[in-house]
C-alpha cells in the first residue's frame, strides 16, 4: 500500500492508499521505499525544533504538519508574507517540500495548506476564513475517510455545500463532530493549540544579520540577552529560577542549554557566569558550524523577587554568595551532583537527613533535636553507609567499649560519652529490628568515632553486636 507519493508520482496518477501492485502496473519501474513511521515522526520533531526560530508556540499536526501561533512574532520577519516565504524557502533549501498558509483559525490554516490551490503562500485576511475554505473539498475538514466518502456520494463535495445545509439534519445523520470541524474551519469556533513544549514565562531574543560563531561574540550576546530578560523580569517583579538558552544555527540545527538557580535571579552578569560554567563543562561543546543566526534566552520558571537593600546585612551577603557558588557549581557539574543535607522528621540516624539538590532550597525539618549551639556536633555529619561491623570489648555488658577493632586496627578508648538509646520505628522497621545504644568515643590518638551496640543485653538478645556508624571530623 502506498502511504506517500512525491510530485512525479502524483502527476502519474498515483495516490496514498493505492495498492502497490496497481501502482507498479501504472508506472513500471516505480521506485519505492519501505515506510518508516518512527523515522517520519522523529523528522517532524526535528523540523519543529528548527521552526522555533519563528515562535516557541508550536504544535504538531500529525502525521506531517506543524501549526505555528505567530501572533506577535510576524513583524520580526517583515510581515506575515515575508515570514511564510522565509519558512517555506528554508524548508525547500533543506530538501523538504513544504506547503503553508496563514489564517485566523488553526483549522482554516491547516485546510488551506493541505488542500488549497496555492499552498505555497496562502494568506487569509482577518474574517475571511469562510470564503477562503468554501471551495475546498470536504476532506479538508480532517474527517475520517469513510465519512468524507459518504458525504461525496450524497453530493456534498465541498465545504460550501455543507455550510449552506441546515445544521439539524447534518448533526442527526453524521454527528456533532462534523459541525464542530465545520465551524472551526469557517472561523466560527476556536480550536485550542497544545504546544509540544511548555511555553516559557518570558523570552528575550536576538537575530543577527550576519551569523556569529566567535566565543567572545557569543558571550556578549548572552550578556545582552540576560539584560533584556532582566528588564522584563524586573517589570514583572520576578526572578528566574530556570533558564534556557537556545542556539539556532544557519544550517537548521539547534542546541539547548538549561541552567537552574537556587534563588530568583535577574542579574545579567550572574547569568553570564552561570552559562560560562555550563559551556565550559560540556562534554559535547556547542559547535557553531557556519554560525548562529538566532539566540534566545527564556525564563522557564520564575519566582517572585522583591527589591532588597544590600550592604548592611552581612548574613544576607553570605547567603547570596553561597547561593551564587551553589549555582555555579551546579551549572558546571549538574544540579544533581551538588547536594545539601536536609533534616527529616525521624530519630533514626540513616533517615534523619536527606541529600537533596542544593538549589532546591531547604526541606522541612529541624536539626535542633541533636545540635547544641556553640558545642561540637552530637552526631557526625557524614555516616558510614551501611554501618560497618566491629569487634568491641566492654567492662560491663551495657557499658561503653574500652577497646574495639575496626578494619584490622585495634583502637583503645580513652574517653566515651553515652549511651544515646534509639528505639526502632515500629511503624517502618521490619519485625525483629533491635534497639541501638550509641556512644561517642575517642581513642588514644584523638580520633573520634560514633559506635553503637545493637540489641539490649538479655532483653532483646544474648549476643549484642557492635557497629561503627560514623566518624567525627
Amino acid at each position: 500500500m502506498l502511504t506517500a507519493v512525491d510530485a512525479d508520482a502524483a502527476a502519474a496518477g498515483l495516490a496514498p492508499g493505492m495498492p502497490l501492485a496497481t501502482a507498479r502496473a501504472m508506472v513500471p519501474g516505480l521506485a519505492v521505499a519501505e515506510a518508516d513511521p518512527a523515522a517520519d515522526a522523529a523528522l517532524m520533531e526535528t523540523v519543529a525544533d528548527w521552526a522555533e526560530r519563528y515562535t516557541p508556540f508550536i504544535g504538531l499536526d500529525a502525521p506531517d504538519g506543524l501549526v505555528l501561533d505567530i501572533g506577535g512574532s510576524a513583524h520580526l520577519f517583515g510581515g506575515e508574507a515575508a515570514m511564510l516565504d522565509d519558512l517555506v524557502g528554508r524548508c525547500r533549501r533543506a530538501g523538504l517540500t513544504a506547503r503553508g498558509a496563514i489564517a485566523g483559525s488553526r483549522a482554516a490554516a491547516v485546510a488551506l495548506a493541505r488542500f488549497g490551490r496555492d499552498g505555497q503562500g496562502t494568506i487569509v485576511a482577518p474574517g475571511g476564513e469562510a470564503k477562503a475554505v468554501a471551495p475546498l473539498p470536504v476532506a479538508a475538514l480532517g474527517l475520517h475517510p469513510d465519512l468524507a466518502g459518504a458525504l461525496v456520494r450524497l453530493g456534498l463535495k465541498r465545504v460550501m455545500d455543507l455550510a449552506v445545509r441546515p445544521r439539524g439534519p447534518l448533526a442527526a445523520r453524521f454527528g456533532t463532530d462534523l459541525l464542530t470541524r465545520l465551524d472551526r474551519a469557517l472561523g466560527r469556533a476556536d480550536e485550542p493549540l497544545s504546544p509540544r513544549r511548555p511555553l516559557p514565562a518570558c523570552t528575550a531574543e536576538r537575530r543577527f544579520a550576519e551569523p556569529i560563531g566567535h566565543e567572545e561574540d557569543v558571550r556578549r550576546s548572552i550578556l545582552a540577552l540576560a539584560a533584556d530578560l532582566g528588564r522584563i523580569l524586573e517589570r514583572r517583579g520576578e526572578g528566574a529560577r530556570r533558564l534556557e538558552l537556545v542556539f539556532f544555527r544557519t544550517d537548521g540545527a539547534l542546541r539547548r542549554l538549561t541552567v537552574a538557580t537556587g534563588r530568583p535571579l535577574r542579574d545579567p552578569a550572574t547569568v553570564l557566569r552561570l552559562y560560562r560554567e555550563a559551556l565550559d563543562s560540556l562534554a559535547d561543546p556547542v559547535d557553531p558550524g557556519f554560525g548562529f543566526d538566532v539566540m534566545r534566552l527564556s525564563a522557564l520558571a520564575t519566582q517572585r523577587q522583591d527589591a532588597e537593600q544590600t550592604g548592611l546585612d552581612a548574613r544576607r551577603q553570605d547567603d547570596a554568595l553561597l547561593a551564587d557558588l551553589t549555582d555555579r557549581l551546579s551549572a558546571r557539574f549538574g544540579h544533581r551532583r551538588v547536594l545539601a543535607l536536609a533534616a527529616q522528621d525521624s530519630h533514626v540516624p540513616e533517615r534523619a537527613s536527606l541529600a537533596v539538590p542544593a538549589q532546591a532550597g531547604r526541606a522541612p525539618g529541624s536539626w535542633a533535636d541533636w545540635t547544641v549551639p556553640g558545642e561540637p556536633p552530637v552526631r557526625p555529619v557524614r555516616l558510614v553507609d551501611p554501618p560497618e561491623r566491629i569487634e568491641a570489648l566492654a567492662e560491663v555488658p551495657d557499658g561503653p567499649p574500652v577497646r574495639f577493632r575496626w578494619r584490622r586496627v585495634v583502637h583503645a578508648v580513652r574517653k566515651a560519652e553515652g549511651p544515646e538509646r534509639i528505639a526502632p520505628e515500629w511503624w517502618l522497621a521490619p519485625e525483629g529490628t533491635l534497639t541501638r545504644d550509641y556512644f561517642r568515643v575517642e581513642d588514644e590518638a584523638g580520633r573520634r568515632f560514633w559506635l553503637y551496640r545493637e540489641g539490649l543485653w538479655s532483653r532483646e538478645t544474648d549476643a549484642p553486636r557492635w557497629f561503627l556508624h560514623g566518624l567525627f571530623a
